[in-house]
């Protein structure tokens, strides 16, 4: 199964929030009559509609003029979707250009958002980069829960398998479920997972596991992190601590900073990519748990804003459910194409 169909089939509460939506506004305006065409007698079958049968002609999707009160339905239900209020205005704004009086179906009008969207989306599609310095730190942050220890795990996994040499240090030292998590992932994908006592200081962790990747010749180290509430002053200077101490053995690391972001949090998101990005830089943006939730949206509103590269999105706990993102996938996923 091709990774856009995962994401077409477990978006479906995205896709059906924003793909009914769109059903309703057109059906919610009275359709035009327009005069009956002459009915025309049916032609009396011939060999070749014996052969192949008759294909009944599907009945014509319902139209609406495109006027004030539907682009208002239409951005009151993108901001409803998670988009938010300024996206929501710019992306009617520009499907109503050159388009006002327009009548337009349900499919048609799919088929514009998902334009738009894809608009948004294709500058900040982007893999995570990968450079020639060795190794190439990789710093993992993001809220409790948001699914870090997995992300690190499959795109360990995927790296791997691509040919580089991985390692990972297991920077949540606060919880030991964590580092189990991790070391199972290690195991699977035959990278080393370097641990520390419970409850040490991970900034000694992530020092000490760059001087060990770096004596391995390792390409990539990934360090997980604790996961941080952005309310919680103590554990986001914590968090500032180890990227200092990071710089400290190499000035120019952390090279990638990933902020994991739960796609379940809605507009919370966009908080917590103000308060990342002052304390660690962040670099670029992992969604999870799209196959959950109705509220995917938010990763559009999340390009719009901010216009951080968006590497990878997730739609499920299996390996092969993270995958690379992709703008015009996502869009037409997301709409119910």
């Amino acid at each position: 199964m091709s990774f856009f169909t995962k994401l077409r089939d477990r978006l479906t509460r995205s896709s059906a929030k924003i793909g009914e939506g769109l059903d309703g506004i057109v059906e919610a305006a009275p359709q035009a009559a327009e005069p009956a065409p002459a009915p025309v007698p049916a032609p009396a079958p011939g060999l070749v509609g014996r052969l192949f049968g008759t294909t009944p002609a599907k009945p014509e999707e319902p139209r609406r003029a495109l006027d004030d009160e539907m682009l208002e339905e239409l951005e009151d239900m993108l901001v409803q979707a998670d988009l938010g209020v300024d996206t929501a205005l710019r992306v009617t704004a520009n499907i109503a250009e050159g388009r006002m009086g327009r009548r337009l179906s349900s499919t048609e009008l799919k088929e514009l958002l998902a334009a738009e969207i894809a608009r948004i989306m294709t500058p900040v599609a982007r893999p995570l980069p990968l450079y020639p310095k060795k190794p190439q730190v990789v710093l993992v942050v993001g809220v409790n829960g948001a699914g870090k220890t997995t992300t690190i795990g499959k795109l360990a996994s995927q790296f791997r398998a691509a040919g580089k040499s991985v390692m990972i240090a297991a920077g949540d030292t606060f919880r030991a479920a964590a580092v189990e998590q991790l070391q199972i992932w290690g195991q699977r994908a035959g990278v080393p997972v370097m641990v520390a006592a419970q409850g040490s200081d991970p900034a000694s962790l992530a020092f000490d596991a760059m001087s060990r990747a770096e004596s391995e010749g390792a390409d990539l180290l990934m360090i997980d992190t604790a996961g941080r509430l952005q309310n919680r002053q103590d554990l986001m200077e914590e968090l500032a601590k180890i990227v200092r101490v990071i710089r400290k053995k190499d000035p120019t690391a952390p090279h990638n900073t990933l902020l994991v972001l739960d796609a379940t949090t809605g507009q919370n998101a966009l908080n917590q990519v103000e308060t990342f990005r002052q304390l660690a830089d962040v670099s670029g943006l992992v969604m999870t748990k799209l196959d959950g939730t109705a509220r995917g949206g938010v990763l559009v509103a999340l390009a719009d804003r901010f216009g951080l590269p968006i590497h990878a999105i997730g739609v499920g706990e299996q390996i092969d459910d993270l995958d690379a993102f992709d703008a015009d996938d996502f869009a037409r996923a997301l709409v119910g194409l």
